[in-house]
């Protein structure tokens, strides 16, 4: 029995999600008693102040952090989390921005991976909304930025969007960074006070000589019509 119990423990783990027990017994060819036998073992295991909780519910299994420890966990994990995401979400926004009103099948066309997390993220953050379904197969959600998306990254309007990589920039620098990038922030010879240039010139410095990507080129309606 305690094999099966951690042959459960590991699956659980590895799913990162909840499974069902019926999925579990039927594939390990064991008795539905046998598995709820094994996951009272594991709930005995973690006990009232480990780490980990099992939850049970609606025939399913998962595991989950103790909620005791929320604090702590987000004060390690948030930050982590923050900086490997912030990239990835605004990347996401980004191409809303420049492509709107867009589908998420689009938006993953664009980006090459599922964008399930960073739309949600968005969403949350309320920097894109639904702003209504595309007029195709399985009519898919189509979303815009919102005046959220314009005073975060301080424009007055969309005609005022920056070269996308400037957009970028302002996810991993400081607010003061994405301004100072801007025109109206840089001298009239395209240099700062300092001197330094903020023109055409390559590196991290020459904020304002980035383009649109290629891969944000050259598409227009007719093209994404067929994604959708």
């Amino acid at each position: 029995m305690e094999k099966l119990t951690n042959i459960i423990e590991a699956i659980l783990f590895a799913s990162g999600k909840s499974v069902e027990l019926a999925i579990i017994a039927e594939k390990l060819e064991v008795s539905m008693q046998e598995v709820k036998k094994a996951l009272s073992e594991l709930e005995a295991r973690y006990g009232q102040e480990g780490g980990i909780r099992l939850l049970q519910f609606n025939g399913k299994a998962q595991l989950a952090s103790n909620p005791d420890y929320k604090a702590n966990v987000e004060a390690v994990l948030n930050p982590i989390r923050e900086k490997e995401l912030t990239r990835t979400i605004l990347e996401c926004a980004a191409i809303v921005a420049y492509k709107q009103p867009i589908t998420r099948s689009e938006i993953e066309y664009l980006r090459g991976i599922n964008s399930d997390y960073a739309i949600h993220a968005l969403l949350e953050l309320k920097l894109i909304y639904p702003c209504g379904r595309k007029d195709a197969v399985g009519r898919p959600i189509l979303y815009a930025t919102t005046d959220e998306f314009l005073k975060r990254f301080k424009l007055n309007s969309l005609e005022d969007l920056p070269d996308y990589d400037v957009l970028m920039a302002a996810i991993t620098r400081p607010a003061e960074s994405y301004l100072y990038a801007r025109e109206e922030y840089r001298d009239e010879d395209g240099t700062d006070d300092g001197g330094t240039d903020t023109g055409e010139g390559d590196g991290e410095e020459g904020l304002g000589g980035y383009e649109i990507p290629d891969f944000l080129r050259g598409l227009d309606e007719s093209d994404l019509v067929k994604i959708g």
